[in-house]
């Protein structure tokens, strides 16, 4: 019994080895609705998170799902921490490659909300500090929970620092 129950497992591990990977075309509902939270410790984060939100109306506006942006596709990012620096009108030179995407994205309808409470009493910030495609909102806490309570999916981009090249660890 015991050579016939090894070889039945060689026959199906062989069978299954040469297919690689099925690839799987998820079908995904209309409305997509995120909230995502940015809160780093370094505000140059904002940019890869920035690819994460990019990565969603990429993939969902695209064949198969052909979704539209602002009204398939509604996403809400709640900005608290150091990357709120960011997006002021005094520092848009110095992150204008910031300024550039997040002002295609709220093109994209996509809704950018900052914490009021952590402008103000951790930076010093005033809302006539900030451009008009950023709102600030009364609390990020708050805001997340309010996005969560009204069918919203969090996502909450982890940014690493990449420590050696891909070439190295492929």
């Amino acid at each position: 019994m015991r050579g016939v129950m090894g070889v039945l497992f060689l026959v199906i591990g062989i069978t299954f080895a040469d297919k690689g990977a099925e690839f799987v075309q998820t079908e995904y509902q209309r409305p997509f609705r995120a909230v995502v939270e940015f809160y780093f410790d370094e505000p140059e984060k904002i940019k890869p998170a920035l690819e994460w939100v990019s990565n969603i109306i990429y993939v969902l506006s695209k064949e198969p799902y052909n979704f539209v942006p602002g009204e398939d596709i509604d996403i809400v990012v709640v900005i608290h921490g150091t990357e709120i620096t960011t997006l002021v009108r005094k520092n848009r030179d110095r992150y204008r490659e910031i300024w550039d995407r997040i002002e295609g994205m709220a093109m994209y309808g996509v809704k950018f909300k900052v914490c009021g409470m952590a402008a103000e009493l951790i930076y010093g910030y005033k809302k006539e500090d900030f451009p008009e495609f950023v709102e600030l909102v009364p609390s990020a806490i708050t805001e997340l929970l309010h996005w969560q309570h009204k069918g919203y999916a969090l996502l909450i981009p982890r940014i690493l620092e990449r420590k050696k090249a891909v070439e190295e660890i492929r």
